[in-house]
């Protein structure tokens, strides 16, 4: 009995012992590589863990001496997973009488039974990816509820379960549509439970989803297929999901963007779900690219990973004490960054249910919002400054009884200014109704920070900071006054940084500034961006030693940051900063002027070497008295705020200032409105706007038709090249008598077809091949890979290439001519029997030529590299010397045979130093394949065309 009470804690210890072992082992595999995800008994070898036959080899050996154990040969093939691998432990005999000593359990100190919630936490902080967060609920309770969609005629329920089904579904379909792991698919849908199955599904099968607003109004339908046309071909989106009533838009902009292949409704992205095949997702993986508004010609995509969301979404929970009993009520769009990953995600981590409904049921009626939180009991939601002054402005008290908004914690405002007048107005007007001062929460975020960056202490309220405008305005300092002075401003403080994110204020020569000095807001974080989507200047823009530019300004006072303005908003005039924040509420304020229609901005002045302040209001008044009276009133607001007038006031019709979809003023966009002197005029009918975006996506399917007739002739052009000389050759290289002559013809043939078919061909470095034996080691991206390298290299190298190439007619016979090593793949004992013969071949004077990635695929980047090649070089002592190959990815593609034209080079990079005498030759070769790597990524990175 006392055996088997003992045998538990027995196999527990050899369980958590072996775990250890194997990510002892990959770090010792990948010494340079990101942290992985700990081992699990359940993650493959090959799958999860990438590990090669060598490495497991490896591994085997290393689990043969930490038990103490002789473990059968067939384990290295039959050992799938770690629990494969741990049954042959215990099961193998025993090679030493002397037992493992038990390994101490990890101290994560005990979990108090029966307490869900930091079970929870417990499972979900070792999470890596959005999917894992989701797994883990559907094992955990997949009938729980995630969201409600609220609509005005019923309500919709989706449970973790569903969630999941559905996303599988959608996996499923995107795969059968030809979409391949690492391309984007857009998603242009309204908010509705489909937008959470596109989501995850997008996710699930390893592509990359990229969120964009749908058309709303038929009079901007010119500006949204402009705008996003440029967003999706900077995106290189493959599929675009949208309703059916927007698959006009949807044409017009698959005419625009070349690579958008298909466009797909939810409904038709429903595939059986065991159709699916599994890819593998790591947390440096992209989880969305987040478009922020920009211009049509110079889109900026955002790109964040699942591990920046999790660390967002994981501080974020840490300040807020979210918990599973709390609810998130939200009507924030979800192709912005607030809608999507502070309330979906965020609730999806957190397991708290998410109240959904759409942005155009609260403009309509903002006091949906508010019932809403009332009627689910919610305690979390977040909206714009904006929101809260609707809800002030548009909400009669007769619509508000009974209402109840105790129960209302946090009201994050966020996502543009704060305005301390619409904080304090709201819980007045709301205090009545159950709503606590301390509820109201001013908080910081941007997209290249995920989402969050700046938050209060919890219980706090509001905390506003009056400072002079004089010193701010002409000398960046934030000093302190009374609020009745006179010229006296107001700032609302957004708290402090989230943990394990920092901050600092820098002035325009990007040295930091001390308290109360205004500057530049930059940051760092776990959740900070990598750069924008192939934007390498702004990306470049972006990153300043380090830090990240908010393009935000601000001062710090008491550890409170203070957020005054956007850089690129403020007008300079006459030396003095102007914020055009306040002067847009002064005027807003004036009667006569449209609510939300006001726009200041600078203009250059050539005369004075300094800038104009505009002022351009929308008001629904006409005649010339009634106008004349109400830009004096302007002027007198604007004299009220700055003490002095405006260079111009421009009354303009609704509707004529810019906004981006989540309704800020595009002031930059409205400044180009009004120096093109378009302001006031009409905007084209919908008819004429569509007839004009018809005619220009005719135009460009015109040109676009043109090239591919073009490509079409020099494909079939090549295939004739490549088909009168491929047999001659053929035919004369096997009658030649050594693997010497045999790529001597060989490279004359393979040089002959590029210059007939008229292919650029560079090759760069041949002075650093070694006179000695060596290993060349070459990215694979293509079939031309092998006929290029001939071509390039002048004398013969061992090609080592998979066995099954061997036994065909064609290939077989003239790889054999030309001296290659043939190597198994699949079958793992005689994979690592044909490394040992290749450190043979090395050692008796052959040079050989690996490609390390074993295969390719048409997606750029460089796969994993497996260890065989590095063996045998690090076995025989020989140098090995990193190749390159360029262009060869878009010449021709993986599964496509008909060539396209473009440059192709091959660089041969400095020889990498062979072991040392004292090395040990398994990390001597995961040195070497490592240093190799990262010197051929180099090579591609500087001016590999498709980016691999």
């Amino acid at each position: 009995m006392k055996d088997e009470d003992d045998r538990p804690q027995q196999d527990g210890s050899r369980e958590q012992k072996l775990l250890a072992l194997v990510d002892h082992t990959l770090r010792d595999l990948q010494p340079e590589a990101p942290a992985m995800p700990p081992a699990r008994l359940d993650s493959s070898l090959d799958r999860d863990l990438a590990l090669d036959s060598l490495a497991r080899m490896e591994l085997l050996l290393r689990a043969e001496r930490a038990f103490g154990v002789s473990l059968p040969a067939e384990t290295l093939q039959r050992a799938e997973t770690v629990r494969d691998l741990l049954i042959a432990i215990e099961q193998a005999p025993s090679a030493s009488a002397e037992r493992d000593r038990p390994v101490p359990a990890a101290a994560a100190g005990p979990t108090p039974p029966n307490d869900d919630e930091k079970v929870q936490a417990s499972a979900l902080a070792t999470a890596t990816t959005l999917l894992e967060v989701l797994d883990w609920h559907v094992q955990a309770h997949p009938q729980q509820l995630q969201s409600i969609l609220v609509t005005e005629e019923s309500e919709q329920r989706l449970g973790y379960g569903e969630l999941a089904a559905g996303a599988r579904a959608v996996a499923a379909a995107l795969q059968q549509a030809g979409v391949e792991p690492g391309q984007t698919v857009a998603i242009m849908l309204p908010t509705s439970l489909a937008y959470f199955h596109c989501y995850f599904g997008i996710l699930l099968m390893g592509a990359i989803p990229v969120p964009i607003y749908p058309p709303t109004r038929a009079s901007q339908l010119e500006d949204h297929v402009l705008r996003h046309a440029g967003i999706l071909a900077n995106a290189e989106a493959v599929l675009l999901i949208t309703v059916p009533e927007a698959m006009v838009v949807g044409r017009l902009l698959q005419a625009r963007v070349p690579g958008l292949r298909r466009l797909a409704t939810p409904e038709q992205l429903a595939a059986p779900a065991d159709g699916l095949r599994p890819v593998d997702i790591r947390g440096e993986d992209t989880a969305f690219i987040q478009y922020t508004s920009g211009s049509t010609g110079n889109p900026k995509g955002v790109v964040l990973s699942h591990a920046n969301l999790l660390a967002n979404i994981r501080a974020m929970q840490q300040v807020l004490a979210a918990s599973p009993s709390d609810v998130f009520v939200s009507w924030l769009p979800l192709y912005h960054d607030m809608g999507l990953i502070g309330a979906f995600l965020g609730s999806l981590y957190v397991g708290l249910p998410l109240v959904v409904m759409s942005p155009l049921t609260f403009l309509a009626k903002p006091d949906r919002w508010l019932w809403a939180i009332h009627r689910y009991r919610g305690t979390l939601s977040a909206a714009p400054n904006f929101a809260y002054e609707l809800c002030l402005k548009r909400i009669e008290p007769t619509a508000l009884e009974g209402l109840d908004l105790s129960r209302w914690r946090l009201a994050f405002n966020g996502a543009e200014a704060v305005s301390p007048d619409t904080l304090k107005r709201f819980v007045e007007r709301f205090a009545p109704y159950g709503l606590k001062q301390e509820a109201v929460t001013p908080v910081y975020g941007l997209a290249e920070a995920s989402v969050g960056l700046l938050f209060p202490p919890l219980g706090r309220g509001p905390l506003i900071d009056c400072i002079g405008r004089e010193p701010l305005a002409l000398e960046h300092r934030a000093l302190p006054t009374a609020e009745e002075d006179e010229g006296a401003q107001r700032f609302v403080s957004c708290g402090a940084p989230l943990p394990g994110y920092a901050i600092r204020i820098v002035d325009e020569a990007g040295q930091e500034v001390g308290e109360r000095i205004e500057g530049r807001l930059e940051f760092k974080g776990p959740s900070a961006t990598r750069g924008y989507c192939r934007n390498k200047e702004a990306t470049a823009d972006l990153f300043h030693d380090g830090w990240l530019d908010t393009g935000d300004r601000a001062y710090v006072a008491a550890g409170e940051v203070y957020l005054t303005g956007r850089v690129k908003d403020m007008v300079i005039r006459g030396g003095r900063n102007l914020y055009p924040q306040e002067i847009e509420e002064a005027v807003a304020a004036v009667e006569g002027v449209r609510k939300g229609g006001v726009a200041v901005f600078g203009s250059p002045d050539p005369a004075t070497g300094t800038e104009r302040l505009v002022v351009l209001a929308e008001t629904r008044l006409e005649g010339g008295s009634a106008l004349g009276r109400l830009r004096q009133a302007v002027v007198s607001a604007v004299l009220g705020v700055l003490g002095e007038p405006p260079d111009e006031v421009v009354l303009a019709p609704p509707h004529t200032v810019l906004k981006t979809s989540s309704g800020k003023v595009r002031r930059a966009a409205s400044r180009n409105l009004y120096l093109q002197g378009r302001i006031g005029k009409a905007a084209p009918t919908a008819w004429l706007q569509l007839l004009r975006l018809s005619l220009g996506s005719a135009a460009l399917w015109l040109r676009r038709l043109g090239g591919q007739l073009a490509g079409v002739a020099f494909a079939l052009h090549a295939v004739l090249m490549l088909g009168l000389l491929a047999p001659p050759v053929w035919l004369a290289t096997l009658a030649t008598s050594s693997p010497t002559a045999a790529w001597r013809l060989g490279g004359r043939g393979a040089r002959l077809l590029l210059r007939l078919t008229g292919i650029p061909f560079r090759v760069e470095g041949l002075e650093r091949l070694p006179s000695a034996p060596c290993v060349l080691v070459c990215n694979h991206a293509s079939y031309l890979d092998g006929l290029l390298l001939v071509a390039a290299l002048p004398r013969p190298y061992a090609f080592v290439a998979k066995r099954e190439l061997r036994a065909q007619f064609v290939a077989g016979r003239y790889l054999k001519k030309l001296g290659v090593a043939f190597v198994e793949r699949f079958e793992v004992r005689r994979s690592v029997e044909d490394a040992n013969r290749m450190t043979e071949l090395v050692k008796g004077g052959r040079s050989l030529l690996v490609f390390p990635e074993g295969t390719f695929v048409a997606r750029p980047g460089l796969l994993p590299f497996h260890l065989g090649g590095f063996l045998a070089a690090a076995g025989a002592s020989v140098p090995v010397v990193p190749v390159s190959i360029r262009g060869s990815r878009w010449v021709l593609p993986a599964k496509c045979w008909l060539p396209r034209h473009g440059a192709l080079e091959v660089e041969v990079g400095v020889p990498l130093p062979p072991r040392q005498e004292d090395e040990e030759v398994f990390a001597a070769a995961v040195r070497l394949r490592q240093a190799a790597r990262a010197c051929i990524a180099q090579q591609l990175a500087t001016t590999e065309r498709e980016g691999g």
